[in-house]
């Protein structure tokens, strides 16, 4: 699975590039820059590009606008882009389109090895991967929403399934047993007026599709 990653900050990329390739992702190009990352994408096309919301020219939000043009412009290329901080608008705007080949992660993450890389392998298999963090901001962006008739467990259900995890992986993290998790999934569905999708992917697309919606997205 050939991989791009685009990152400023050279010892992060170093530490990037180690840890996929160790995890046997083939790096074939890295980049320092935004217009040197869309240079690297077109000439490679990768599976799948990993970088960094704040990039060169203008170290703002380049390295965003960089991952939003490779999904127009090459759609088959998955993205997984990093931030230091939360950014809801710009986790909405990678899904504007679509969830599929999509993540949005804190950087504090890639510290955590095992997450970090079935994150990168999820998206670019085409699923989803937004960070706790994003999708608890996104939940509360309105008042008077049918999510406020969630439970706490069943928000966080859902926060695991808007990251891609299968209900074993949710109830593994809970520490709760598969049946539970069917249960909460059951009940969220149904609260949140969403069809009951038999494949883990279709649910995931269908969560994030209700939080498109509530945020005026799309």
């Amino acid at each position: 699975m050939r991989v791009v990653i685009g990152e400023d900050q050279a010892l992060f990329r170093q530490g990037m590039v180690r840890l996929l390739s160790d995890e046997g992702f083939e790096v074939v190009a890295e980049a320092a820059d935004a217009d040197e990352l869309l240079r690297k994408v077109r000439g490679h096309r990768p599976e799948v590009v990993v970088t960094d919301v704040r990039m060169p020219p203008t170290n703002t939000d380049d390295g965003l606008r960089a991952a939003l043009e490779i999904r127009a412009r090459f759609p088959e290329t998955a993205v997984v882009v990093l931030s230091h901080y939360v950014a809801e608008r710009s986790a909405l705007d990678l899904i504007a389109q679509g969830a599929e080949g999509v993540g949005y992660l804190l950087k504090d993450r890639v510290g955590d090895i095992d997450h970090f890389v079935d994150a990168v392998r999820r998206v670019a298999e085409g699923g989803s991967a937004l960070d706790p963090e994003v999708v608890s901001g996104l939940l509360g962006r309105r008042r008077d929403d049918p999510l406020d008739e969630l439970s706490s467990r069943e928000r966080e259900v859902l926060a695991l399934m808007a990251e891609g995890r299968s209900n074993q992986g949710i109830a593994e993290a809970l520490v709760v047993t598969e049946h539970a998790v069917g249960k909460h999934v059951r009940n969220i569905l149904q609260k949140l007026d969403l069809p009951i999708a038999p494949a883990d992917h279709r649910r995931v697309l269908a969560v994030l599709a209700h939080l498109r919606s509530r945020a005026g997205v799309g």
